[in-house]
């Protein structure tokens, strides 16, 4: 059988994608190396409210609301910050994946685990199963994406490795806590984050010199909170070079962290993963429909790069942030109120987060709307 459409990735941007192109009619193959989507999970799972107003994403799956963020210097010294409303949720990946997969089937696509790409042409994919063929190839196969590089698209450059143990939760009390520590963190942050329900205990940093499994380790043992045995590991790399320039061409595109869909602040990308993947469904439904490479410049990280600009300068001087005394000092800055202000913007307003994508040259010629997954 001839697909139009491979996805290779069953993570949350593939399986979203497989299933809107599923829903417009398209010939679609759902192609990942895992035996299963809900095992291993490799994020965190923390949406925040952009992305669940907007998306819909099952409420079963998505654990309590977060409100309050709690920032800590490497002395832990601390900044207590409260939102007005709930604005993270932890997902439940494992089963949001096997829903997302059951929606999936429900649009018709076909779901080809346990199976290893190993090149990518002008047909479609060669795997450890044999030939699949397809008019038109999705990365969604992460980080360090296999497809962009066979189909000469940007990869990602600067990337941060991350580790995490789902844990019980620590109290009924659901705060995320965040450690300014870059001798835990180097670059970025280590986390607690605790819905009452479960909690998720992490670092990531870049990865010269440094030591993640050694850092979480000491990162478990310094924290004031009893913490019980990890029920679950999870580990990846996270790129935060922002989204890449060129990421489409005539063979294929790429979404999710193989597109860089990640904020170089945050190192948040769910709700990029979502946006820029509807984008792309779109792109191609038009592309597939029309035959005209010219709609492929809606797909273009150009776009972005005016927006992520000034997210990138912080990422620089988060990196620069590279001893405890400067970490320290760089905390007693965050108690000035123009700083505090930036802090509570950053995580906790609409427009902190991924921006927003306009997908109106491609959803003029779209054949078809894509079904909503009932919730």
């Amino acid at each position: 059988m001839r697909y139009d459409v491979a996805v290779v990735g069953a993570g949350l941007a593939g399986l979203q994608c497989a299933q809107l192109l599923g829903g417009n009619g398209l010939r679609v193959v759902l192609v990942d190396r895992k035996a299963s989507v809900a095992a291993p999970v490799q994020t965190t799972g923390i949406f925040v409210r952009k992305t669940w107003e907007d998306f819909p994403l099952p409420d079963e799956q998505l654990g309590p609301g977060i409100r309050d963020v709690v920032l800590y210097s490497p002395s832990r010294r601390a900044i207590a910050l409260r939102a007005k409303q709930d604005e993270f949720r932890i997902g439940r990946m494992g089963w949001l994946y096997l829903y997302l997969l059951e929606q999936c089937a429900r649009a018709h696509v076909e779901w080809m685990p346990e199976t290893r790409v190993i090149r990518c042409d002008a047909r479609g994919l060669f795997t450890s199963r044999g030939r699949v063929d397809a008019r038109f190839v999705v990365g969604a196969d992460g980080a360090r994406s296999l497809i962009a590089q066979q189909l000469g698209l940007d990869r990602n450059r600067e990337l941060l490795v991350g580790i995490e143990e789902v844990v019980p939760p620590i109290s009924r009390e659901r705060v995320l806590h965040c450690f300014l520590d870059p001798e835990l963190a180097p670059g970025y942050i280590a986390w607690l984050a605790n819905d009452g329900e479960e909690a998720h205990l992490g670092v990531a940093g870049y990865r010269i010199g440094w030591d993640p499994a050694k850092a979480l380790r000491a990162f478990r043992h310094t924290l004031p909170f009893p913490i019980g045995r990890a029920i679950e590991h999870r580990g990846g790399w996270i790129p935060v070079n922002g989204v890449l320039r060129n990421i489409a061409n005539a063979r294929g595109l790429v979404i999710g962290d193989a597109a860089g869909a990640v904020s170089p602040l945050t190192a948040g990308g769910l709700d990029g993963a979502l946006r820029l993947t509807a984008l792309a469904a779109d792109v191609i439904t038009s592309y597939l429909d029309r035959g005209d490479a010219d709609v492929l410049r809606e797909y273009s990280g150009a776009r972005f790069h005016a927006r992520f600009m000034a997210r990138r300068w912080m990422r620089r001087a988060i990196r620069a942030v590279a001893t405890p005394r400067l970490a320290e000092v760089a905390f007693t800055m965050l108690r000035t109120p123009p700083l505090r202000a930036l802090a509570e913007h950053v995580f906790f307003s609409r427009g902190g987060s991924f921006p927003d994508v306009s997908v109106s040259a491609a959803r003029s010629s779209r054949p078809a709307a894509a079904p909503a997954p009932s919730a």
